[in-house]
């Protein structure tokens, strides 16, 4: 009888794993209203104590929380308990678990479509906007296959591979000033792209395709005067890629969020998401006036195992600890508004949201 129970014990155990882990192919999709567009927007680091860490420093406001539709989020890779972006951005771009480090392939290095490729081949427009150069790990599993984020020139070059209408951010020497002496600058101009240098040049743009390569590596942080160049970029990708009559699929990176969880600093922490949560805000409007568009809102990880340990909402001030300078293995949260969105639900898995807004879309 004991070995029965025991038995019994862990069948129940590994049902309860497997559904905690994200095993969620047997929900069935909601047969509800389907969304044409879709706006997927990462705060890169941000786990719920950055999120109500900025909430306290914001008085209780913040445009992400107007999602009535909220998730957790597992976010192990294949190979650690403990994921970092190229992982993590791979499961979100591809819905498959890889190992740390690799871009747009499965532990087999054999490379895996992303959404935003099968959205491109269903006639939608596509774009990305980020806050970090568009090379690097999160924006790079949308675009390119490589075995390692450090193939950065690489990843450049599979931009001209993909057929994406808009992509917004840093990292312009990656395309101009290469070790294989390629200048890709001329190569997107030949491909009808418009090359924006600056937020000046990029506002000036109102249809076509748009390359927004503007700064030569990362942009700075908040703090040292970037300004709303991703408010700015996200409002412009929106206007460019809501053109196409058969929808789109845009992705939307607060990079430097992160940046701070590995600096344990709260207040680089808290700028970055003011920042992040602004572009949200326009999405969101966007989203509500549209009435097609599906907003979803989540972290590939959170960083720095911070916690909420000193605030006060009188004094709009927050303060915290962390227990590492690295990512740690803590679910994330997902917020999402719109057609669609009430198929986010419960504990899903970082791979859940690539085939959540796969199947939404009908491919």
């Amino acid at each position: 009888m004991k070995k029965i129970i025991t038995l019994l014990t862990i069948v129940l155990f590994v049902s309860f794993l497997a559904d905690a882990i994200g095993q969620t192919g047997a929900r069935t999709l909601d047969n509800g209203k389907r969304p044409k567009n879709v706006i997927l927007m990462i705060g890169d680091g941000m786990g719920l104590s950055q999120m109500y860490a900025t909430y306290t420093y914001k008085g209780g406001q913040l445009n992400m929380l107007r999602c009535e539709q909220v998730a957790l989020v597992t976010t192990f890779s294949a190979n650690d308990y403990i994921t970092d972006s190229g992982a993590a951005g791979t499961a979100l771009a591809c819905g498959v678990k890889t190992n740390n480090g690799m871009i747009g392939m499965n532990p087999d290095s054999l490379p895996i479509e992303s959404i935003l490729k099968l959205a491109e081949k269903k006639g939608l427009s596509t774009g990305m906007v980020t806050s970090c150069d568009l090379t690097h790990a999160t924006p790079a599993a949308f675009i390119a296959n490589v075995p390692s984020r450090k193939n950065a020139e690489d990843i450049a070059l599979q931009f001209l591979d993909t057929d994406i209408d808009v992509f917004i951010g840093g990292g312009r020497d990656r395309f101009s000033k290469r070790k294989d002496k390629l200048n890709l600058l001329d190569s997107l101009t030949a491909r009808n792209y418009q090359v924006a240098q600056t937020v000046t040049e990029l506002s000036k743009i109102s249809h076509g395709k748009l390359a927004g390569l503007l700064y030569p590596e990362h942009p700075p942080k908040m703090s040292e005067g970037r300004g709303d160049m991703l408010g700015i970029g996200t409002d412009k990708a929106i206007e460019l890629l809501g053109h196409n009559p058969a929808g789109f699929f845009m992705m939307v990176e607060g990079s430097q969020i992160d940046w701070g969880g590995h600096d344990n600093s709260v207040d680089y922490i808290i700028s970055e998401t003011i920042d992040f949560d602004r572009a949200v805000g326009i999405a969101l409007d966007f989203a509500e006036k549209n009435g097609e568009t599906l907003v979803i809102i989540t972290a590939d990880h959170e960083t720095g195992g911070m916690s909420n340990l000193e605030g006060s909402f009188k004094e709009n001030r927050a303060g915290g600890k962390f227990t590492t300078t690295n990512h740690s293995a803590q679910p994330v949260i997902l917020y999402a508004y719109g057609p669609g969105s009430q198929n986010f639900k419960g504990m899903i898995d970082n791979t859940d949201v690539f085939r959540l807004i796969k199947e939404l879309y009908g491919f």
